[in-house]
């Protein structure tokens, strides 16, 4: 089985191609839903969190979202090691996910791939683009953020070019250029792809 990821940055509509991957029977891995799991639930991480943050980590047992994302959007030290006690977890969960899959290739969703240095366990890797004032309309509608946070967390990921530069594949998401064509093809590549190797 071929082990592919789908990464981009924020606002390039990764949810949306893996949802279109999901249609056609590819199971799909949610890195940032599983990093959420791992802050709510595991409690070695817990702990590593208040300790770097303080007992306003969390309220109510509950991550507290919106304090950690004041500290960390602001302070890149901060977020390099939130960044540093969430990912092993994530990556080794992501590995033992991958092991169980039966299809001729499963994808696993990361915004932050090659930051995180997940890619290394991965044979193909898929990146979504998209210009940035359209991802910042999106991300602003999505979340509420103003412009400014918007633009702050996006500089805070790798540079769009350096990121689709080291991708396989590259799928346009411009609103212009249709997403099912480009996606298909990438499909039928890779089914070609995993059969050469078996």
């Amino acid at each position: 089985m071929l082990k592919v990821a789908i990464t981009g940055g924020i606002g390039s509509g990764k949810s949306l191609v893996c949802q279109v991957f999901k249609t056609l029977g590819i199971p799909i891995f949610n890195a940032d839903a599983v990093s959420n799991q791992l802050v709510e639930n595991n409690k070695e991480l817990k702990k590593a969190i208040i300790k770097l943050f303080g007992a306003e980590a969390y309220v109510n047992n509950e991550y507290n979202r919106k304090y950690i994302g004041q500290i960390v959007f602001n302070n890149p030290d901060k977020l390099q090691l939130l960044n540093d006690l969430i990912h092993p977890l994530a990556i080794q969960a992501a590995k033992q996910w991958f092991e169980k899959q039966q299809a001729p290739y499963a994808i696993k969703e990361a915004a932050i791939l090659f930051e995180s240095n997940a890619q290394q366990d991965i044979d193909i890797v898929i990146g979504v683009t998209a210009p940035e004032p359209l991802r910042i309309e999106r991300v602003m509608q999505r979340t509420g953020y103003s412009k400014d946070e918007v633009i702050k967390r996006i500089q805070l990921q790798m540079p769009e070019v350096e990121k689709m530069a080291k991708c396989d594949y590259v799928i346009q998401n411009d609103n212009n250029t249709a997403i099912i064509p480009q996606l298909l093809r990438i499909h039928e590549a890779l089914l070609i792809k995993r059969n050469t190797i078996e």
